[in-house]
C-alpha cells in the first residue's frame, strides 16, 4: 500500500474541515476516497468524493482502508466497533465515546481484531502541541520532582447560543451526553492524565445551563486527589469572555506555568522538601532561577494526527495518540459529572456500569426542548475554536 484510501464518516464542522485538509494535500499518503453523512446537502459540499448516506455503507463498500469517524459522540461506538471488525484502521475524533461503558466495549472490539493489528488512533490533536510535550519531557525526566499540586483555569472556550443552536444534538443528555466536559474538554482532560496521571478521587461542582439555554454543563470546578498526595483544581466554561487558558503543575523542584503559547519554569536550585528539612532559617526560601521555554508555534494539531496515523498505517510509526488512551478523560468526564449529580466525591476507577444507568435515567427523564434558531446560523470557522 502506497497511499491510505480513508473515508470521513460524518461531513459537518469538524468532518467537513478534515476533508478539506486532505483535499488541500496537508496530509501526504493520504486519499480521501469516501464520505458519508445523512445529510445529502454536507455531501453536495464534494462532489468529486464517492458519498454513502450512512457509515455502515462506506464501511462495506471496499473502497476505504481506514476511516475518521466524526459523527455525533453516541456513533463513535457502534461505528468504530463495525469498522474495528470490517477490518479497517480507525481514527475516531474526541470524546472516543460518551461514556466509560461504551469505551470499554470500543477498545474490547479493537483487541478482538486478529494480528496483524489495525491502527486505532484517536484525534488528541493538542497532544501535539509543542507547549504540553516539552511540559511532559519535564515532568517524565524528573526536573520538577514529584507532583505536588495542579492547577487548570481553561475558560477561554466561550461559545455562542447560535453554536449551541446548530445541531440539535448539541448540549443534550441523549444527543451528546454532555457540555463543555464532553465537547470542548476532552482535550484537556486527555493532557491532564497525559501529564500528570489519573487522580484516585473527583469532586466536582457543575452548573447545568448556567450561561445558555441548554440542559447540560457550560461551567465547571473540580477538585482531584492523586494517588501520592497531590491535589489539583481543574475549572472550565463555555460562558467566560475573554477567559483564561492557565496550566499550573507545582513539583518538589519548583514550578511550571503554561500560558499565552508561553512556558515558565521556575526552578529550585534544589528539592524544597530537602531544604526544608535542612535549612536552619525560618523564613528563608531555596534559591529559584526563572527559565523561559521557548514554544514555537501550536505545533501540527489535526494534520499532524492525520499524519501519523496514515504513517502507523503505512510505515509501522508509534501513534501519538492511541485511541485506548480516550478512555482516561472519557472516565474523568463521567466521575466529574457522577460527583455533582450525587454531591459526593467519586473514587477512580468508577464503575461504568453505574454511570451508564444514571445517564441513561438522565435521557429518559429529560424535558428539556431545544429552540429552533430564529435566523439561519452562519457557517462556523472551525479554525476559530482550535
Amino acid at each position: 500500500m502506497e497511499n491510505v484510501r480513508l473515508g470521513i464518516i460524518g461531513m459537518g464542522n469538524m468532518g467537513s474541515t478534515h476533508a478539506r485538509k486532505i483535499l488541500g494535500e496537508q496530509v501526504t499518503k493520504v486519499t480521501l476516497s469516501a464520505i458519508a453523512d445523512a445529510d445529502p446537502e454536507r455531501l453536495k459540499k464534494f462532489p468529486e468524493i464517492p458519498a454513502f448516506p450512512t457509515g455502515e455503507e462506506l464501511i462495506k463498500s471496499g473502497k476505504v482502508d481506514a476511516v475518521l469517524i466524526a459523527t455525533p459522540h453516541y456513533d463513535h461506538t457502534p461505528l468504530g466497533i463495525a469498522a474495528l471488525e470490517a477490518g479497517l484502521h480507525v481514527l475516531v475524533e474526541k470524546p472516543i465515546s460518551v461514556h466509560k461503558a461504551d469505551c470499554e466495549r470500543l477498545i474490547q472490539a479493537y483487541e478482538k481484531t486478529s494480528s496483524p493489528k489495525p491502527v486505532f488512533a484517536a484525534m488528541f490533536n493538542q497532544r501535539t502541541d509543542p507547549a504540553y510535550s516539552k511540559v511532559r519531557d519535564l515532568i517524565n525526566r524528573g526536573e520538577i520532582g514529584g507532583i505536588l499540586r495542579v492547577n487548570w483555569i481553561i475558560t477561554d472556550w466561550f461559545r455562542t447560543e447560535s453554536y449551541y443552536a446548530s445541531g440539535g444534538w448539541r448540549a443534550t443528555w441523549g444527543g451528546e451526553g454532555g457540555g463543555v466536559l464532553l465537547n470542548q474538554c476532552p482535550h484537556q482532560l486527555d493532557l491532564l492524565q497525559w501529564l500528570c496521571g489519573m487522580p484516585e478521587e473527583v469532586t466536582g461542582f457543575c452548573a447545568f445551563g448556567k450561561y445558555h439555554e441548554i440542559e447540560v454543563e457550560d461551567d465547571v470546578t473540580t477538585f482531584l486527589r492523586y494517588p501520592n498526595g497531590a491535589t489539583g483544581v481543574f475549572v472550565t466554561s463555555t460562558g467566560e469572555a475573554p477567559g483564561t487558558n492557565r496550566l499550573e503543575i507545582t513539583g518538589d523542584r519548583g514550578r511550571i506555568v503554561v500560558e499565552e503559547r508561553k512556558i515558565t519554569f521556575l526552578r529550585t536550585t534544589e528539592p524544597v522538601r530537602e531544604f526544608s528539612k535542612s535549612c536552619p532559617g525560618g523564613f528563608t526560601k531555596p534559591e529559584t532561577w526563572t527559565i523561559d521555554i521557548p514554544v514555537e508555534g501550536p505545533g501540527g494539531q489535526h494534520v499532524a494526527i492525520m499524519q501519523n496515523f496514515a504513517d502507523a498505517i503505512l510505515e509501522g510509526k508509534d501513534l501519538i495518540a492511541p485511541a485506548v488512551e480516550g478512555i482516561h478523560s472519557v472516565e474523568l468526564a463521567n466521575a466529574i459529572l457522577l460527583s455533582a449529580f450525587e454531591n459526593r466525591s467519586i473514587s477512580l476507577p468508577i464503575s461504568s456500569e453505574e454511570y451508564e444507568t444514571v445517564l441513561k435515567k438522565k435521557i429518559e427523564q429529560s424535558t428539556f426542548v431545544k429552540k429552533a434558531p430564529t435566523e439561519p446560523v452562519e457557517p462556523t470557522d472551525f479554525d476559530k475554536s482550535f
